[in-house]
């Protein structure tokens, strides 16, 4: 059975060894700059990194409460943040400017139209040769995560694709 941190949504694992966390969540001196730049609070910046982090990671911007403190400190300790700094997500608007930052800088698309266009055909041509639901929405996932896409969900969260007239 596969595990809960290599689902379509992947999620923090409960332990992360110190390797993990250097290999996968330590930013670079150019990712540090680069955070540095855009907020203008020690706050803002940890929550764009780990936004940055996490989206290089696992595809997806974690919820604010979904960040596993171990995480959230080795981030802070790697770009020698103050102690105690906790990431910021002011508002709405706040954590979206904080994705379209990392959305440009990785070169990600977001466009929920086309990416459920997208899964709409990958499910239809699928279909045929499958029917299990579960592998049905995997591979949508796939197609519109895969090389550059991203969505704030996915596209089959909110709502299956709808059936058409003809089968």
């Amino acid at each position: 059975m596969t595990s809960i941190e290599r689902t379509a949504y992947p999620r923090f694992k409960r332990l992360i060894t110190a390797h993990e966390l250097h290999l996968f969540f330590a930013p670079t001196r150019e990712e540090a700059a680069w955070a540095a730049e855009r907020m203008d609070s020690d706050d803002h910046q940890l929550a764009l990194l780990l936004a940055l982090k996490s989206y290089q990671r696992m595809g997806r911007f974690p919820k604010p409460d979904e960040y596993p403190e171990m995480v959230v400190d080795f981030v802070r300790r790697a770009v020698e943040l103050p102690e105690g700094t906790m990431p910021l997500w002011a508002t709405g608007r706040t954590a979206e400017r904080q994705r379209t930052e990392v959305r440009r800088r990785v070169g990600a698309t977001y466009d929920q139209a086309e990416a459920r266009r997208i899964a709409e055909g990958a499910i239809r041509k699928e279909a045929a040769a499958k029917n299990r639901p579960a592998d049905l929405i995997n591979i949508a996932l796939e197609r519109v995560v895969g090389p550059d896409w991203s969505c704030r969900r996915s596209p089959l969260s909110t709502r299956w694709p709808r059936r058409s007239a003809k089968r």
